[in-house]
Parts: C-alpha cells; sequence; structure tokens
C-alpha cells in the first residue's frame, strides 16, 4: 500500500460495513480500508475479481451469495470482472476433491459460460462488469512462461493445502498439472491488477496464491473476502444439486417462493444476510420484532417475495404468494400439470412415480405412510389402493399437484 495513508471517511467506514456483511474472512482488513479510501479520495474505482469455472451451467441460489456480494460492492462505484475460466476448466479444480476432475471440452466451457453469465446477469450491473476469460493471457504464456511462473511457488507451499496434504499421506495420485491450477488462479490476478478477489472458504488457499504473487510480480496485493457456503433446504448441508436441497434461479416463481417458505425459521436470518439486498439495521428491526411475539412467517413472506422480485418481477412475487396461500389452504391452483397413464387398474405408487409426483414407489409410500398424498381431495392411507380407470386430482404434500386421467 501507499506509505502515506489515504484519509479514512464515514462513507469509507460505511463501505467496509457493506464489504463485511455476511462474510467468512476479509484479508487484510487494514489494507482494504486503505484500498476503499485510496479510491474515495482519487474518484477511481477498485478491480474485483471472481473466477469462476463454468463446469455448471445452471445457477442455484447458492451460488449468487458471491454475486451479491458482487452487486454490493458494485453499488459503491467499483469495477466487477466476472472471470471466465475456460482455460483452467480444461485443468479442474481439485479443491476439496480427493481424485482428479475430468477437463471440460472447449465447446462444453463456451456453452456453460453463456448459460452461467446470462442468469448472473440478473443481480450483477451490466454496466460495471468486465467480462474477461483466462485463455487471454493463459495461452499467450507457452511453455517457457509456465515454466518461469512455476519457478516463482515452491511444492513444500502447494503441499500445504489441506486436501493435497490429505490425498499425499494417503496415497492417493496427484497429477502435476492439478499443481498448476492454484498457481493459474493466482497469475490470473497478475494479469488483471486485482484489488480484492471473492470465492467460497474453500477458494481460500487459491486466493491467497494470487496475493503472493503478485508480490512476486511487484504488484500492491489484492485482498481476500471469502463468504460462506449457503446452508441447502434441508438445514444441514451446504446447497447442492446432488444432494437435492437446492433452490434454482430458473424453477418457477412458485416453486421458489414456496422452497423460501419451506426453511426453518432459524435458517430464515441466515438467508436474509446472504440473500437479501435489505440493510442489515432493517433485518435486524424485524429480528427484534419476531422476538417481541411478530409472527416469523411474515418476515418469509418478504423474502420469498423479494428474490422471486428478483429473478422475475413485483407480480410474479405477489401471484406466487396468491398460489402459496391457495395450497396451504388446501385448493387446488389453475396450472397443474395434465398427465395420461394407461394400465388401469394402476397402483396408486406406481402413479405417482408415473406423474412425477415421487421420484421413486418407495418414495411414494413413504408419502402414503406419512398421510401427504389426496386424491380428490380425500387422504390415501391404503399403499395397495389400485384405481380404475377415469381422471382423479392427485395432491402430494402442498406443491404438488397433478391432474391424471387413467385408461386400460
Amino acid at each position: 500500500m501507499s506509505t502515506k495513508p489515504y484519509p479514512v471517511t464515514p462513507r469509507t467506514l460505511e463501505a467496509m460495513e457493506i464489504t463485511k456483511r455476511g462474510c467468512e474472512e476479509l484479508l487484510v482488513e487494514a489494507d482494504w480500508l486503505q484500498k476503499l479510501a485510496r479510491s474515495e479520495a482519487t474518484s477511481k474505482p477498485l478491480r474485483i475479481k471472481l473466477g469462476l469455472d463454468p463446469t455448471a451451467p445452471d445457477i442455484h441460489l447458492g451460488h449468487t451469495v458471491v454475486l451479491n456480494k458482487l452487486r454490493q460492492l458494485q453499488d459503491l462505484g467499483h469495477t466487477v470482472i466476472f472471470l471466465i475460466g475456460d482455460f483452467t476448466s480444461m485443468i479442474g479444480d481439485p479443491s476439496g476433491r480427493n481424485s482428479t476432475r475430468p477437463p471440460l471440452t472447449a465447446e462444453e466451457i463456451g456453452a456453460n459460460a453463456k448459460t452461467y453469465y446470462q442468469q448472473a446477469s440478473a443481480i450483477l450491473d451490466p454496466t460495471k462488469t468486465e467480462i474477461r476469460y483466462n485463455s487471454e493471457w493463459c495461452d499467450a504464456l507457452g511453455a517457457r512462461g509456465m515454466i518461469t511462473l512455476a519457478a516463482r511457488y515452491t511444492v513444500a507451499r502447494m503441499l500445504e493445502r489441506d486436501d493435497f496434504t490429505k490425498r499425499y499421506r494417503s496415497g492417493t495420485p496427484i497429477s502435476v498439472h492439478e499443481f498448476l491450477y492454484p498457481l493459474m488462479q493466482g497469475y490470473d490476478s497478475v494479469a488483471l491488477q486485482s484489488d480484492l478477489e471473492l470465492g467460497g472458504t474453500d477458494q481460500k488457499f487459491n486466493l491467497l496464491v494470487g496475493r503472493e504473487l503478485q508480490k512476486e510480480y511487484g504488484q500492491e496485493p489484492q485482498c481476500i473476502l471469502t463468504m460462506p457456503l449457503l446452508v441447502g433446504l434441508d438445514g444441514v448441508e451446504k446447497m447442492s444439486k446432488s444432494k437435492g436441497n437446492y433452490i434454482g434461479i430458473n424453477e418457477n416463481p412458485n416453486d421458489m417462493f414456496g422452497k423460501i417458505m419451506s426453511i426453518s425459521d432459524d435458517l430464515m436470518w441466515n438467508y436474509f444476510t446472504l440473500l437479501s439486498f435489505r440493510p442489515l439495521s432493517e433485518i435486524d428491526l424485524m429480528k427484534q420484532e419476531v422476538a417481541a411475539g411478530r409472527n416469523p412467517r411474515d418476515c418469509k413472506v418478504l423474502l420469498g417475495q423479494e428474490i422471486v422480485s428478483r429473478f422475475y418481477s413485483d407480480s410474479a412475487a405477489e401471484k406466487a404468494l396468491e398460489d402459496f396461500n391457495l395450497r396451504a389452504k388446501g385448493g387446488i391452483p389453475d396450472d397443474i400439470p395434465e398427465v395420461s397413464l394407461s394400465g388401469a387398474p394402476m397402483g396408486i405408487a406406481a402413479i405417482l412415480k408415473a406423474a412425477n409426483l415421487a421420484p421413486s414407489t418407495s418414495e411414494a409410500n413413504r408419502n402414503i405412510e406419512q398421510n401427504g398424498v389426496r386424491i380428490d381431495g380425500t387422504v390415501v392411507s391404503d399403499k395397495s389402493l389400485k384405481l380404475d380407470p377415469g381422471t382423479f386430482v392427485i395432491q402430494v404434500g402442498k406443491r404438488r399437484f397433478a391432474k391424471v386421467t387413467l385408461s386400460n
């Protein structure tokens, strides 16, 4: 940093508070405060980097935690660099993995990157976003440049990384090219001259490599902001498609709203901190009101409507609330899917699976045991029930409906 400190104003302190909202760790705080003060004094925006390897094209709310933080920093006037790791995707990030990840093809990377940015644009301000691809500078390095870069970091430092250490000790193979991943991610920070890099808590090692490499190249080192991993709908595991506890940002508004309403009252406050753009003072006031007797459902409705409005519209949020209330009262929505099946008489569990109301017959039977299945409004308790030809409105839980026409 500059030897002469820049004055820290109330506006600088407010920017620091916004930066730290919901974050896991900010390194180094004093450096970041000075970067903010310098930016304010010189009117020069800071360069904030988020590197994404487009390995999966669909974004869920867990991914938006970091994107929300980027938007907050954009609203302070700073520039976000949305870095598509097309080059590093060919390596595959070993963070948190215990085996080597298969690399993606150039076509897969291109398609995923396009989808990812289109979805992220629902949150980021396009006028303050630079889109860059790290193949710009990584391809130009060549073999000579790669060896020169590799000489700036030691194997001992690489093995400080927890997942590499575990694999090394257990005899699980580590490919040499995997050591290049944190090195190349770090070199991105040098190429972009970033002031701050964001990532999940599992990315901390890679982010620190960037800071060290910037020092090696005579640059002012970036600061690092890690964001926590959003807990999924189950309230236990991190939000993940593979765990089935996620809310996709492309889900229809009614499902999105319904899933938010399903989270626990305690988890709701964590979602408010990480997903809402409401001021923390407003969220604190809501907490006090709930402690004094206000129904937490009222707050959850506000959160659900804010999220739906962000990805759709205010009118979609209003309709989602109406749909939710209708279902909660046992009403049947207007737009339920219609399914035609043959094979009557057919067992109820098989019907639920065939109509996509349950992922398997065993899950269907579990729903019946829990009195969660209704046919034309009547609870089904007999797992051996078979339906003759006819048309039925079948409901599973509060949110899943289908109009099933069954024939011979």
